[in-house]
């Protein structure tokens, strides 16, 4: 699997979430802060909203999981994951051994 590099750096990110905040009250709406800032960076305004409910989570603004949260689990998830795979493998490995001691003892 591989790793996709983000088309906008952090730097990026946070110079335009910190620009709708700091420019939504010349707006009708965030929102509409948000379409302003996006056209002028470059990226959809659903990333740059995705980008400013993220930042308001981290800063406890909003409800939901931290980025550092949504890292954590990854990992977790990730670990999991390998374990049942490794948990599969010693299954399949413990029945063929088992049979294969079957098979040893009756043809003794």
């Amino acid at each position: 699997m591989t790793k996709r590099t983000p088309p906008f750096s952090p730097e990026v990110c946070e110079r335009a979430v910190r620009m709708v905040l700091e420019h939504q009250g010349e707006h009708a709406s965030q929102y509409g802060a948000i379409r302003s800032i996006a056209a002028k960076i470059g990226c959809s305004g659903e990333t740059l909203r995705n980008w400013v409910r993220q930042a308001e989570r981290d800063g406890g603004v909003r409800a939901g999981p931290t980025t550092d949260e949504r890292e954590r689990i990854k990992a977790l998830e990730r670990k999991n994951r390998e374990l049942r795979q490794a948990n599969e493998i010693l299954r399949k490995a413990s029945a063929y051994f088992a049979q294969a001691e079957l098979d040893r003892r009756f043809r003794s």
